[in-house]
Order: structure tokens, then C-alpha cells, then sequence
């Protein structure tokens, strides 16, 4: 295993990195078609999409169990993977979802992976990156201008009755004061006062839409159908009312194309778009995936968070949409999470002990079971750790074998591509046996109430579904404006396989509440919020910013 005292940071900024003419060249790409953001990060067009080369490609899909402190390290796994896969002569990518500044500067941390399975130049990618973010930010905000304008506006009024309006401004940083406020405050000259709010930008349903276009044309068609709200004599508004479908367009024309980086062993990497899994559909972008597939024989690619949540989405939404079809799917496991899963508290977790490794198997067990459902049989990867013991990673192995799931420890963070071959050679086994076949779990004709009943009882293993009167009154809505045939984006702690964070491990005979949803017409699916689910993140006691720092050279310190 590598050095623990080198930081992820220390790594990436040590690397030897390649000039992305030579990522390209490996594609086959021609330098004609790279729009260069510097001399490691470049713009792909969209026309390098091949959908004959997509149907022949082999899509890969990496999960996990549940999240915990204790870490999982599904980014990290995935980046070995594409490492590992091409050590054993296959030709591989990684596509991966863009960091959100609010994590970077908040708790979680960024998401270029970790140890000597990066993607770099990790702080590149880490913070402002090619703009994709901001350029999201502002077409969110532009359509938030344009609605304000038009309530302000005698003559071109729509007579949108200001207390239905649902559309937020967006800013891409976790500030809890921003969750409610109260806007057009001042004066007649300054808007009509109205209560509004903030979310975070990963949580726009301009990210979402983003991620699920096809080309530009889908692109206006969907950015046009999102809903705004209602007039004062109850006529849904959309956004394509107020002409603002083609400017938002505009502002969207570089985020649309993917993004080409690197690994840390010079492997192509594409990293775009980022909504979060548990507030959003926690997948890259369509475009960004089929990119990969159109360059690669085998492409690797994540879905935030646990099972229950990135994965359910990317396999129930993204892939109808996108016509894909997944050929071998990877759960990531840590020792130390099923220990966390089992009762371990945070400092036990680096403490062999089998009682807790017994219980916490059962998270990962009901994963395993979930994934079968969706025709897939995973492969699990246990992402190694100093602390695991010998005994701890057999049984899990053994107890895997049971279940007919092929458990491999992988050790990309210390040993990267050469630690990973393991894992890889499984993985394409896998493949070639021919013996998965990807169905979605539901039927999209289903009622909405079935469907996040079909969701809540066989991939959270709750007993049933409860309703808040607001979310009632909102069905009927939902009814009334025919978006009955939506898939569901659940809004869930991604903690628990319940709507109670605190209860880890497999929790068994509880409900799900649904406290309120959230259209998104443009994307195409209705989220339902579960619990207490929020759209804009607070900061923690102590944020991650405070350990950051950059010296006269410009060198920096404490990101990750």
C-alpha cells in the first residue's frame, strides 16, 4: 500500500501529467476537435457521439453500500477499475460526475478520487474546473430573473400568482441561510416581495436537465418545459412562456460538452455535470457516458452514494433515457463501513471485530439483493484499508460466494492500476459470461403512488408509504397536469435504507414518509421528498476551508 502520509493532494500535485493532446491521441481523437481549457483539460464536441460504437461498448456501473464516516471510496475504486482494466490490456475510460463546491469547502471533500487513483488535475477539477457549474448557475438564475421581471411587468404580465411560484435561484456553496428568504423588498422599483429561497446548484433542475439531453435541441425542448408555477386562475406557467428556453440555451453551449482529463496513470477520463444522489439523480451526464462508449470498449462510471439511491436512479431513469444498458455493476464495500454498519462507533472503526462485520454484512447483503432485482449481478469490491483484518475480508468473501456474488479486495489507493487487476479481470468475466441482463425495476405507466411504493418496499425494504397532507394535495396537482406517466427521483438520506439517517445497517418494518415533491417537468420526473430532506446544505461546525491555503507560488494546501 502507498505511503499514509502523503496526502491525496501531495500525490496529485507530484504526478507526471500528460499534456491532453496525448489522452486524446490514445482516443483516436483529432486536436481539431479539442477546445483546450489549458494544457490538461479540454472540451470534447458532441458529434464524436456513435451510437453504433455505444451498442458495442461495455457500460459498467459502480455503487456502494450505504455511506459513513468511515468512508467507501466509490470514486476512488472506479478510477482504479479503469486503471486496473487497462493494465490487463482492455481499453477503458472513466466517466465521472463533476465536484460541487459546497463538499469541497463543507465536509465531504471533492471528488477526484484518492491515494494513487486520482483523476487529475485534481484541483482543477476541484474548483472552478472548465465553468460547467456556473454557466449552470446562471441559466438557473436567468429564468429566476425572468419570472421576477414578468410579475413586475404591465405589459407583458402572465398573471402568475407569485405565491405558487416554485423555481429557486441557485448558488453553488452549502449556506443554510439562504434556505428561505424573502426577495423585492424596497420598493415598488425593486419587484413585488414574495417569499423564495436558495438550493444549491448540483440540486437545479437545470443540472438535471443537463445531464439528461440528448443534443441541443432536447436541451431547449426540455429547458422550455420546466414549470414555474401557476396563474392566478390556476393555468400551470412554463418556461417556455416566458421565451426564456433559447438565452438559457446560450449560456448552457460549452456545458453541454463533456469534459476530457486524465488519470494518474494517464488513462482518459471524462468528467461532467454533478447532481447529487441524494437530492437529484446523482449520475453524469448522458452525453458524457455516451461519449465514453463511443471511444472505449469498456467504460466505468458511478452513481453517487449507496445503492438505493445513485444507482436505483441511474438504472430506473438515466438509463431509459438514455437508451443505455449496463453490463456488470460494482458494489463497494469497506471493512470499516460494515464494521460502522454493525454498531462500531467512529473509534472503533480501525478495530478488527467480527460481531460488528456479522451485522454490518446485512447493509451489503440487501444491496446485493437489490441489484439482482435490476437483472444485474454485482461484483463487490472491498476497498482495502490497513486496518482490516485477514478474517474480516473472508468472511465477507465467503459469505458473497454464498449469495453467488464474487467479492475481490481491491487496492487502488495505495497501488493503482496494479492493485486493481484483480478486480478487473472479475469484472470482465462478468461481461463475457454474457449473463447479466439490465431491466428497469418499474413500469413508468405505473401511478406515481405505485411507483415510489415499488421503490420504498423492495429497494429500502420499508413495509409501506405514508403522505404528509401537502404531498396529497400535490398528487392531485400532478394528476391534473398529466405527468402521472414521470419516473420518481427520490429526495432520501443517503444514511440509512430509511428516512432515519440513525438507523444503519439493514433496518427492517419501518415506513417512509413522503413530506412534499417537487416537479421537474423539464428533466422528466417527479421528486418526492422524503423525511427531512434538504436542497441547500449548511456548512459544519468546522468546514473544510478552514484547513485550506495558498502560498505566494500559488501552491496549495488542504484541499481534497
Amino acid at each position: 500500500m502507498g505511503s499514509a502520509s502523503l496526502t491525496d493532494l501531495d500525490i496529485a500535485q507530484s504526478a507526471k501529467i500528460r499534456h491532453i493532446n496525448d489522452i486524446a491521441t490514445k482516443l483516436g481523437i483529432s486536436q481539431d476537435d479539442l477546445e483546450y481549457y489549458g494544457k490538461y483539460k479540454s472540451k470534447l464536441p458532441l458529434s464524436l457521439i456513435d451510437e453504433a460504437k455505444v451498442e458495442q461498448s461495455n457500460l459498467i456501473l459502480v455503487s456502494a453500500v450505504n455511506p459513513t464516516p468511515a468512508g467507501e471510496g466509490k470514486t476512488t475504486v472506479s478510477i482504479g477499475l479503469t486503471d486496473g482494466l487497462n493494465k490487463i490490456g482492455k481499453k477503458a475510460m472513466v466517466v465521472l460526475r463533476e465536484p460541487s463546491l459546497g463538499p469541497v469547502f463543507g465536509m465531504k471533500g471533492g471528488a477526484a478520487g484518492g491515494g494513487y487513483s486520482q483523476v487529475i488535475p485534481m484541483v482543477d477539477i476541484n474548483l472552478h474546473f472548465t465553468g460547467d457549474f456556473s454557466a449552470i448557475e446562471k441559466a438557473n438564475n436567468l429564468l429566476a430573473a425572468l419570472i421576477d421581471n414578468n410579475i413586475q411587468n404591465k405589459a407583458n404580465n402572465l398573471n402568475i400568482d407569485s405565491r405558487t411560484i416554485v423555481w429557486k435561484r441557485v448558488m453553488d456553496m452549502n449556506d443554510r441561510a439562504l434556505r428561505d428568504i424573502v426577495i423585492g423588498l424596497g420598493g415598488t422599483a425593486n419587484g413585488i416581495p414574495r417569499e423564495s429561497g436558495f438550493n444549491i446548484t448540483a440540486a437545479s433542475e437545470v443540472m438535471a436537465i443537463l445531464c439528461l439531453s440528448k443534443d441541443f435541441a432536447d436541451l431547449k425542448q426540455r429547458l422550455g418545459n420546466i414549470f414555474i408555477g401557476f396563474t392566478f386562475d390556476k393555468r400551470p406557467v412554463y418556461a417556455r412562456e416566458l421565451k426564456a428556453e433559447g438565452a438559457m440555451a446560450i449560456l448552457l453551449k460549452d456545458a453541454i460538452k463533456p469534459n476530457l482529463v486524465q488519470t494518474l496513470e494517464g488513462n482518459p477520463a471524462i468528467v461532467h455535470c454533478g447532481p447529487f444522489a441524494n437530492i437529484a439523480q446523482g449520475t453524469n451526464s448522458i452525453v458524457a457516458t455516451k461519449m465514453g462508449m463511443s471511444l472505449s470498449d469498456y467504460v466505468v462510471t458511478e452513481a453517487g452514494f449507496g445503492a438505493d439511491l445513485g444507482a436505483e436512479k441511474f438504472l430506473n431513469i438515466k438509463c431509459p433515457v438514455g437508451g443505455l444498458k449496463p453490463k456488470a455493476l460494482v458494489l463497494v464495500a469497506t471493512i470499516r463501513a460494515l464494521r460502522h454498519h454493525g454498531g462500531a462507533k467512529s473509534a472503533e472503526y480501525n478495530t478488527p471485530n467480527m460481531d460488528y462485520i456479522i451485522k454490518g454484512f446485512q447493509n451489503l447483503e440487501k444491496h446485493i439483493e437489490n441489484c439482482k432485482k435490476f437483472g444485474l449481478t454485482p461484483v463487490v469490491a472491498i476497498n482495502n484499508f490497513f486496518s482490516d483484518s485477514e478474517e474480516e475480508i473472508n468472511y465477507v468473501i465467503a459469505q458473497c460466494a454464498t449469495l453467488g456474488v464474487k467479492a475481490v479486495v481491491s487496492k487502488g489507493w495505495g497501488d493503482g492500476g496494479n492493485g486493481t487487476m484483480d478486480l478487473a479481470k472479475a469484472v470482465v468475466e462478468v461481461i463475457d459470461s454474457k449473463s447479466n441482463n439490465y431491466k428497469k425495476l418499474y413500469d413508468w405507466s405505473l401511478s406515481i403512488e405505485d411507483k415510489i411504493k415499488t421503490i420504498a418496499t423492495e429497494i429500502y425494504g420499508a413495509i409501506d408509504v405514508t403522505y404528509s397532507a401537502k404531498a396529497k394535495l400535490q398528487l392531485k396537482e400532478f394528476d391534473k397536469l398529466g405527468v402521472n406517466g414521470f419516473p420518481v427521483c427520490m429526495a432520501k438520506t443517503q444514511k440509512s435504507f430509511s428516512d432515519d439517517e440513525k438507523k444503519v445497517g439493514r433496518p427492517r418494518d419501518f415506513k417512509i414518509n413522503i413530506r412534499e415533491f417537487e416537479l421537474a417537468a423539464g428533466a422528466g420526473f417527479v421528486v418526492a421528498v422524503v423525511g427531512d430532506m434538504m436542497r441547500m446544505p449548511g456548512l459544519p461546525a468546522v468546514p473544510a476551508s478552514e484547513g485550506m491555503d495558498i502560498d505566494n507560488n500559488g501552491n496549495i494546501t488542504g484541499l481534497s
